[in-house]
């Protein structure tokens, strides 16, 4: 799926890898208990189509931020963060989610970019404006973020993302975009448009969403749905441009 950046960015479904049930077919997760050989044809098939060694997230569920030099070239490991950030060209992100946010972010005036692992407490950590803020560092100075355009990928959505009433109200004290009630009536959170809602906030004016859920594609991987299963990825190419 075409993320819709100035630069090539795109988020990836189930189809097309070498993963056997229940990772089928295009796991990209090296921690969810499939077979690593598989992993790692997936991941070069990723590669291929972005173009360019891609770095894959190791998230924790927080808002911890890595800018990545010209070292991840060669393709080592990042550390273990939920925002990846980097401005040398040639270089591509990759954010792993099934029902969490991945969030790609292209920065006109730098050219940099940055992919976001997004959970009910990454949004409630600040795992957004850490990301818009690291973009900004990398400006040398504050402006406004009119030149940067945000996509956000599949996600679980506020009517199937079920959760306590307690949990909703946690998040919904810091976003209040966030709460969000079940088809069933029950108390849910919306953590795509609380996402879009706060980069508004922050100055963008181009945010960008296809609106699929998750949980009810059946070509995407969801963890709530199915427990035991693969992750997506959303890929972004610093300075990539699709022709």
């Amino acid at each position: 799926m075409d993320a819709r950046l100035p630069v090539r960015a795109f988020f990836t479904d189930r189809h097309g890898g070498a993963s056997a049930p229940p990772f089928g077919e295009l796991n990209l997760a090296d921690h969810v208990g499939d077979d690593p050989d598989s992993v790692a044809a997936n991941r070069l098939t990723v590669s291929e189509r972005a173009g360019a060694p891609v770095v894959f997230m190791r998230p924790e569920h927080g808002a911890r931020v890595a800018v990545l030099g010209s070292e991840y070239l060669d393709g080592r490991e990042p550390p273990v963060v939920d925002v990846l950030v980097t401005d040398v060209p040639g270089l591509a992100l990759a954010t792993l989610a099934a029902d969490c946010i991945p969030l790609l972010i292209h920065d006109g005036l730098s050219g940099a970019v940055a992919a976001v692992h997004i959970g009910r407490e990454g949004l409630r950590k600040g795992a957004v404006d850490a990301a818009v803020a690291a973009l900004v560092d990398m400006r040398h100075g504050w402006r406004q973020q009119d030149t940067m355009t945000a996509s956000i990928g599949p996600a679980i959505c506020g009517r199937c993302y079920e959760v306590s009433n307690e949990l909703r109200e946690a998040v919904s004290e810091f976003h209040p975009m966030a709460t969000s009630t079940t088809s069933a009536g029950s108390p849910a959170l919306d953590l795509p448009r609380a996402v879009g809602v706060r980069l508004v906030e922050l100055g963008f004016r181009s945010v960008l969403r296809p609106h699929v859920c998750t949980f009810e594609g059946v070509s995407l991987f969801s963890y709530r749905r199915d427990k035991v299963t693969g992750r997506q990825a959303g890929v972004v190419v610093c300075g990539g441009r699709d022709t």
